[in-house]
């Protein structure tokens, strides 16, 4: 059965400047044949003025084997458009999943995020900007909490402060002139509390575009919070692999993931 795309918000999303595709986020779902019950939305990567295909569909599909319920997020991207728009995209992505967890058949206490590199910083900044969601709100989706149970960072942008950060992603994001509260706010490992969900985090040693730094720095905040956290780096170089399939050094990171998965028990098998 091919997936069926719907709008996040049907009516027309907020701060939408037209009603092109480019205007419309959406989610996809992929459906397991044996459902665990988790689910997990995955954001691709882009820099934030695009969406890498291989960073979703694979990644859905690959999931549902598993018993995973996912789902591919389309969100807004630069110059169209800028913070907080992706992550507010992002938000209603986990609410609307949680709002409609008995239609899907999940449980709404396992709702996974997974991110690659710029979308692997959308995903950190939701894990430590998330809100539990308005009692009074008209849209009974606005109700519910934005928290994902977990999140995977695969080659994560992190940070947004200079040293560190992809230059392409942090002014797609912010902008050329964003100022230094800014970037600190948006520089996830430095917002990260006790109750920042749980990570893996995946990268290379020698990642040429997005510095290992981000990884390390992100695993460091969680440690520091108390946050449990897997964190995977491979002696390699490069960036946006993917599964990395057939690749002799980190080719089996996935192995990993879904080992962590099935401890967070996301996966039965």
């Amino acid at each position: 059965m091919n997936p069926t795309t719907q709008p996040l918000w049907p009516a027309g999303a907020p701060g939408a400047v037209g009603t092109n595709p480019e205007d419309v986020p959406s989610l996809t779902p992929y459906l397991p044949e044996r459902p665990s019950g988790a689910s997990v939305i995955v954001f691709p990567g882009g820099g934030y003025n695009h969406l890498a295909p291989h960073e979703g569909e694979p990644f859905a599909q690959w999931l549902a084997t598993m018993g995973v319920t996912a789902f591919v997020l389309k969100y807004r991207l630069a110059p169209r458009y800028q913070n907080p728009v992706m992550l507010n995209d992002a938000a209603r992505a986990v609410r609307t999943v949680r709002a409609n967890a008995a239609t899907w058949n999940i449980d709404p206490k396992r709702i996974g995020i997974m991110g690659f590199s710029a979308g692997g910083h959308l995903a950190a900044s939701l894990s430590v900007h998330y809100d539990g969601g308005s009692a009074t709100a008209k849209d009974p989706i606005d109700r519910v909490s934005s928290r994902p149970d977990l999140s995977i960072l695969c080659y994560p942008v992190v940070t947004m402060m200079d040293d560190f950060t992809h230059k392409g992603s942090q002014q797609g994001l912010l902008g050329a002139k964003a100022n230094d509260e800014l970037k600190h706010k948006m520089s996830a490992e430095r917002q990260v509390t006790k109750n920042t969900p749980p990570a893996f985090v995946y990268h290379r040693y020698g990642d040429g575009a997005v510095p290992v730094e981000n990884a390390l720095q992100y695993a460091a905040a969680l440690r520091h919070a108390g946050v449990r956290c897997e964190i995977h780096v491979y002696d390699h170089d490069g960036h946006g692999q993917g599964f990395a399939k057939n690749d002799p050094i980190d080719g089996d990171w996935t192995d990993r993931l879904g080992r962590w998965l099935k401890k967070q028990g996301f996966v039965s098998k």
